[in-house]
């Protein structure tokens, strides 16, 4: 048996033991063995290995505090601790980055519907949806701190098959959707730059700038929180001044049109939902943020209320200050508004600004999807190399699957990639709230650092109404989406027997991270307060 070394942190900084939340048995059998082999030697070589044991514990359950243990002639991989986390200003603009970006891409719940449902769409609409996932993800995020986020959320309520269904459908899901920032930045800039609405030079534009972003993301994660948090006031300052500009023109009754015999019901749900989802995704960037358990719902918040104004003002100015023509009413629509109200040099602002926004949109969905990779490989669910840092603390691996993926994505429209991505979307966010509740009841003494105040039926009741949207989504979807999301649902149900398979034959590496909390306790160890 190989024996085991320290190879950082000092013998007497291990802090508390975990509380019993595992005990030798649970840990690895070399583990054991040695902590059995040292149980018979003397008082003092005792309480040294009372300190390795609780150190090995809290390690298990995630709270290392800089100690890392490796088998002797082993090489110490990079831990996280070596780089520097995301604090509350940069946390709060990732979520504004990977929910909303501003307002560019509302346009069409206005063509869809008209101004009335369309304001009335963006102040009800977070209430049904974004409030209650908001809520879970503070609540889930802070009881499972680490770079799986949702994935580790289902694998601990359904187990492991269930939690990289979930994976999957998300991650393709956010390529999906990270394949629409390079078309909406292109479709800004088309009026400026009329080569860039087809051909050769949109694809040009648009490898480059996926390669560029991609570079961005590689670099580091706090890099991609600070260009987050200049790129969100460089896009919302354009929108504050073309709301003062058009004061003198507004006329509220504007605001008040409406006809229920002409919406286009898929368009404008497809719309909202794309517009106000995506708050679960933060959470698989909870391994990287600084004290998550406090800094996570804070910045949840915040992004809350920045989203929906981001979203609510700029619709209130357009529709309120020029006659309504919702046929112009479609992606890009903002830059001629601005054009209309203050002149040409703030139409060049707002498409700055656009361009900007989907800048940030996509460093912001890549650091998430990159993310989630490596803390499915830290679970054990996809080969080890997922889980293998750059020297800037960035899932390399994962950060080159995710651009490729948005690179072969990119040739279809925007209608088409909204859709397809809320359908995907929705299968997870059905198991999100599945797994959501059932953790409140097998684990109801848990330790949660932010805590929804309602209990089990509460919980039940949270999640009615945004299952109930989730099936008005699903059931408007055009059957060309369906088939194709459905395909690729049944490819990630075939994909986890097959890694399986891979993984049983020693093709590929797999491994579970040491650092991580034990999601598969046993029966007797269910009921109390074991998940950190």
């Amino acid at each position: 048996m190989e024996a085991i070394s320290e190879v950082s942190g000092d013998p007497q900084a291990a802090g508390q033991p975990a509380g019993g939340c595992l005990t030798p048995q649970n840990l690895p059998a070399s583990v054991s063995q040695t902590i059995v082999d040292k149980q018979s030697q003397s008082g003092e070589e005792d309480e040294k290995l009372r300190h390795t044991t609780d150190r090995l514990v809290s390690g298990a359950m995630g709270q290392f505090e800089g100690t890392e243990y490796v088998n002797i002639g082993e090489v110490p991989t990079p831990r996280i601790d070596n780089f520097k986390k995301v604090s509350v200003l940069p946390l709060i603009f990732l979520i504004f980055y990977e929910v909303s970006g501003g307002p560019f891409g509302v346009e069409d719940s206005v063509q869809a519907a008209g101004p009335l449902l369309a304001l009335l769409g963006f102040l009800v609409f977070p209430f049904i949806w974004s409030v209650p996932e908001a809520l879970i993800t503070a609540e889930m995020g802070t009881m499972f701190p680490e770079n799986g986020g949702y994935v580790v959320w289902v694998a601990s309520a359904l187990g492991p098959y269930w939690g990289f269904q979930q994976g999957w459908m998300k991650w393709l899901s956010g390529v999906i959707d990270n394949a629409l920032y390079p078309v909406l930045f292109l479709d800004y800039l088309k009026s400026g730059i009329p080569a860039l609405g087809g051909g050769l030079p949109r694809i040009i534009a648009v490898l480059a700038l996926t390669l560029v972003l991609t570079y961005m993301n590689y670099r580091g994660l706090t890099i991609v929180g600070w260009v987050a948090v200049l790129l969100g006031v460089f896009s919302i300052l354009p929108f504050v001044v073309m709301g003062l500009v058009a004061i003198p023109k507004l006329k509220p009754s504007r605001w008040f049109v409406a006809n229920l015999h002409d919406v286009d019901w898929n368009l404008y749900l497809n719309t909202l939902f794309w517009n106000l989802n995506y708050w679960d995704s933060i959470s698989t960037l909870a391994g990287e943020v600084e004290n998550p358990k406090k800094t996570l719902p804070k910045a949840l918040f915040y992004a809350l209320i920045l989203v929906v104004l981001g979203y609510f003002f700029p619709l209130l100015v357009g529709t309120g200050a020029l006659p309504l023509d919702r046929e112009l009413w479609t992606d890009g629509y903002f830059s001629d508004i601005a054009k209309m109200l203050g002149g040409v040099w703030l139409r060049w602002w707002i498409q700055a600004a656009a361009a900007m926004s989907n800048m940030g949109m996509f460093v912001a969905e890549m650091s998430s999807d990159s993310f989630q990779l490596l803390g499915m490989a830290e679970r054990g669910m996809l080969p080890e190399f997922f889980g293998k840092r750059s020297r800037y603390g960035t899932p390399l691996i994962g950060i080159l699957f995710s651009a490729s993926g948005v690179i072969l994505l990119s040739w279809m429209s925007f209608q088409e990639i909204v859709a397809a991505e809320n359908f995907l979307y929705c299968f997870g966010m059905i198991l999100e709230f599945i797994a959501f509740v059932r953790l409140r009841m097998k684990y109801p003494a848990a330790s949660r650092p932010y805590k929804i105040p309602v209990g089990t039926v509460g919980s039940v009741l949270m999640c009615i109404p945004p299952t109930i949207l989730i099936c008005l989504v699903l059931a408007l979807s055009s059957l060309k989406v369906a088939v194709v999301s459905l395909v690729a649902v049944v490819i990630g149900l075939v994909m986890q027997p097959a890694l399986k398979y891979v993984e049983k034959r020693r093709w590929l590496k797999f491994s579970i991270s040491a650092d991580l909390a034990d999601l598969h306790l046993s029966s007797h160890e269910s009921t109390d307060s074991s998940i950190r």
